[in-house]
């Protein structure tokens, strides 16, 4: 977590009887709690320039919006996974409204000049064929890589057995991020083009995970386990369904496996975008909770909680069109989502950053009727 600088919250934290350990455990398991779990997964890089509720308090980040808010607290401990050491961050060439770069996972992107979020325009990777993997993967996925190692003792001075919050253990990404070096277009070229390239960096990701797993399950009471899966869109997975089920299936279960040994049963992927055709993939592997759930590109989160039942969780799913709408909008959704809420495994909160055209005064709106109706005094929980 970024220095907090001695933020001062806006708003108290909501009241409670339970560590914000406790809790979490309890409500994603389906056990009675005190109230829901309050947590937020962010905002815009612009929320920080254009909200004068954060310009006003100095709030940055989302690390000091959490502060700020009081919102319950989750930690990841995670390793070094991936990429190492990464390409060269690099301007290239420019113009009046756009930077041509180099990004840390070697691609050549095209970005807006005054910094705005937004997905950029890539131009070229610097891994299209077998031959740029096999010099890559010499160079940055060695699992030798002295990076790799964990400072176990460290790790343990940060997170003591008997803690107060939930800490999870982050699993990486098995085909996310090879996207992300490969690009959209790469990607989808690669799986028929060089699909043994593509397998082998699939495989390559799949053991570094295990290797920082091995150095640290056992060695911590984890809670939960992360990771990072943007391989969808609002018309369903970027990659195919027969390449997901044969190639990344079988990997994220060997991480499964793992898990499930060292009695950690809740296990989460971010995955953006329509994952419908993908979740039974994931619940066979072990992955049994979708965050931060895309509702315009999905659907409402009843709609899949009902189909399966308690064998799949949810956080997040609060559709963030209908939060820009203003007060009754917000409302009327966070009504939808109280059966959901009483029924557990699921905490609400918006179904991805929050952007900028969110009214500051309708936040504040939404996070105030979020604990009246979800607080400890609220008319789901206090009346128990």
């Amino acid at each position: 977590m970024s220095e907090q600088r001695n933020i001062v919250p806006c708003r108290p934290r909501w009241k409670g009887t339970l560590s914000d350990r406790e809790r979490f455990n309890r409500q994603m398991h389906y056990r009675s709690v005190d109230r829901c779990f309050n947590m937020e997964f962010g905002y815009w890089n612009e929320n920080f320039t254009e909200w004068d509720l954060f310009v006003a308090n100095g709030i940055r980040n989302n690390d000091e919006a959490d502060v700020f808010f009081s919102f319950d607290r989750t930690v990841v401990v995670s390793g070094q996974i991936g990429m190492n050491p990464t390409f060269e961050e690099r301007l290239i060439s420019e113009t009046e409204t756009t930077r041509i770069l180099q990004n840390p996972d070697g691609l050549i992107a095209e970005v807006p000049r005054d910094g705005h979020d937004t997905i950029p325009h890539y131009l070229k990777a610097s891994i299209v064929t077998p031959e740029d993997w096999r010099r890559v993967k010499e160079e940055r996925f060695r699992l030798d890589d002295p990076a790799r190692r964990v400072d176990v003792e460290a790790l343990r001075r940060l997170h003591r057995q008997y803690r107060d919050y939930p800490l999870g253990v982050h699993c990486g990404s098995m085909i996310g991020r090879i996207r992300d070096m490969l690009t959209f277009e790469g990607i989808a070229y690669a799986m028929y083009d060089y699909p043994d390239m593509v397998e082998d960096m699939v495989e390559t990701h799949c053991r570094l995970v295990e290797l920082f797993l091995d150095q640290v399950l056992g060695k911590f009471d984890f809670d939960y386990a992360t990771g990072w899966e943007d391989i969808a869109f609002k018309n369903g997975p970027i990659v195919g369904v027969d390449f997901f089920r044969d190639v990344v299936t079988p990997r994220y279960k060997r991480i499964g496996r793992k898990l499930h040994a060292a009695g950690i049963d809740l296990w989460y992927t971010d995955c953006d975008g329509d994952v419908r055709l993908l979740l039974p993939f994931f619940l066979e592997a072990g992955i049994n909770c979708l965050f931060p759930f895309e509702v315009n590109s999905c659907t409402h989160p009843k709609v899949l909680l009902d189909e399966y039942g308690k064998d799949l969780r949810i956080m997040g799913g609060f559709d963030k069109i209908e939060m820009g709408k203003g007060p009754e909008a917000i409302r009327r959704y966070m009504e939808s989502l109280v059966p959901l809420v009483e029924r557990g495994g699921y905490i609400p909160f918006c179904d991805h950053r929050c952007p900028p055209n969110v009214k500051p005064a309708d936040y504040l709106y939404y996070l105030d009727l979020k604990e009246r109706m979800f607080g400890i005094d609220g008319p789901v929980f206090g009346r128990r």
